[in-house]
């Protein structure tokens, strides 16, 4: 129609009223006000009055210009609060789940797992514990014919957000890394990483993670606590492999004592070393020296340090391993859940009391009073929140560091020391210069707990 205006084709454009037309404000004075006059176009809209052809009603159609998009706005902030609190209850209202879960038939705002992807996200977690990186799970995942995650929705005819790219539905390590690092696949509901700038926009823009709306048990975890935290541990690491695609058991973990540089793996022909990064890049003027130690060697010492501490520093007795309500925590969940709809409804109170203000029905001493005491409320309640969270925090600390010796135990029943273990355990190993005189060499565990 623009267009046809455009060229003339016609002279009137008549609306039933102007918002049929547009409740943007912007396109109001670009349109009705600025090109349809040049291009000879007489916009009506009848339950408005509005007549370009009329001399003085240019105001009116400002003002309904005005009042439309007002009702935009607030439509789109009252739609958003909606949102809002469906996400603070831990309801899904995305499109499609991520790849390993669909909605529940029941309920569209539960999300269960997806058996046939359920499992390959628990294959892609295994092996990155057992050292394999994201470029080597992806190339795995495609020589076993595993279509992508996008792929896979394709060929079950769910709607999918993303374009098929290929024909092929190959994996990638970007994608690996997202499924590696989602903690909703640990039964944590995460949502509003994303968000538009404004009503009147489609640009997205990422959330800062402090804004993210978080909400634990709200579905059936695919990957337990411990194995997600176990994998967190050692993609911080950023792991390198040495041309295999698998990564040593320490890599990541071993620094220099003197320079704290990471030690980089090399190879005689026979034997693998590791040796100061900063000497192994840093030309012919070298900026460390070597702190050269044989690989198979210091694996059997710090092996050998693990089963040491674990036996000696960690005694679980068999009964605290059974399973124990935590009448605590869910005291401390329950108060959370009623303290946060307590906000929304001081949030709530603060708008309605801002309205009343300007309807004139509160006078401003009584607006000052009332607001006072309602932001007073606020910060009590936020105050409290975030005492709550701490503690929870503590709490689920001890929890994992308790399932984490659990699993030591069963761990240190393997004849090799597993990667998740050590990863869990360690925090780094430093390697200090052998001593050429007597040809002994200090090895330092720093442990994470």
């Amino acid at each position: 129609m623009i267009e046809a205006a455009k060229q003339k084709k016609f002279q009137i454009i008549l609306c039933k009223s102007q918002s049929r037309f547009t409740r943007d404000m912007e396109l109001v004075e670009k349109y009705i006000h600025g090109l349809f006059p040049i291009w000879g176009i007489r916009f009506i809209a009848v339950a408005d009055n509005a007549d370009t052809e009329v001399k003085g009603n240019k105001k009116a159609r400002q003002i309904n210009g005005l009042v439309n998009e007002w009702y935009l706005e607030d439509l789109s902030e009252n739609v958003r609060m909606v949102f809002d609190l469906k996400r603070r209850e831990g309801k899904y209202i995305g499109g499609f789940p991520i790849y390993g879960y669909r909605k529940d038939p029941a309920d569209k705002n539960h999300i269960i797992p997806d058996p046939e992807a359920a499992e390959v996200v628990r294959r892609i977690y295994q092996w990155s514990l057992e050292g394999h990186g994201r470029q080597n799970i992806a190339y795995m995942l495609n020589q076993q014919g595993i279509p992508n995650p996008t792929r896979y929705k394709a060929e079950r005819g769910w709607t999918c957000n993303h374009p098929i790219k290929n024909d092929f539905g190959l994996w990638n390590k970007v994608t690996v890394g997202r499924i590696l690092t989602n903690e909703m696949y640990a039964g944590v509901m995460i949502q509003g990483r994303r968000r538009k700038v404004s009503y009147k926009s489609k640009v997205v823009i990422d959330t800062p993670e402090s804004e993210w709306y978080r909400v634990e048990g709200t579905h059936e975890a695919i990957i337990d606590r411990a194995t997600f935290e176990a994998v967190q541990r050692g993609l911080e690491l950023r792991s390198r492999t040495d041309g295999t695609g698998e990564a040593h058991l320490l890599s990541g973990l071993v620094k220099c004592a003197d320079c704290g540089s990471t030690m980089s793996k090399c190879s005689n022909g026979r034997q693998a070393y590791l040796r100061c990064k900063l000497y192994a890049d840093s030309g012919r003027e070298k900026l460390c020296t070597r702190h050269s130690v044989r690989l198979d060697q210091l694996i059997d010492l710090i092996s050998d340090r693990i089963r040491y501490y674990v036996q000696t520093c960690y005694q679980i007795d068999p009964k605290d391993l059974q399973p124990r309500k935590d009448t605590r925590r869910e005291a401390l969940e329950q108060e959370q859940k009623n303290l946060t709809a307590q906000l929304e409804k001081r949030s709530q109170a603060l708008k309605t009391l801002y309205l009343d203000r300007v309807a004139g029905i509160l006078s401003e001493g009584q607006f000052v009073e009332l607001n006072q005491t309602f932001l007073d409320e606020k910060s009590r309640l936020e105050g409290r929140l975030e005492q709550i969270g701490s503690e929870l925090a503590e709490r689920e600390h001890s929890k994992n560091q308790a399932e984490l010796m659990e699993r030591a135990q069963e761990l240190l029943k393997l004849e090799t020391v597993p990667r998740e273990l050590i990863a869990g355990l360690v925090e780094r190993i430093e390697i200090g210069e052998k001593d050429q005189a007597t040809g002994r060499q200090e090895v330092k565990v720093f442990w994470r707990f």
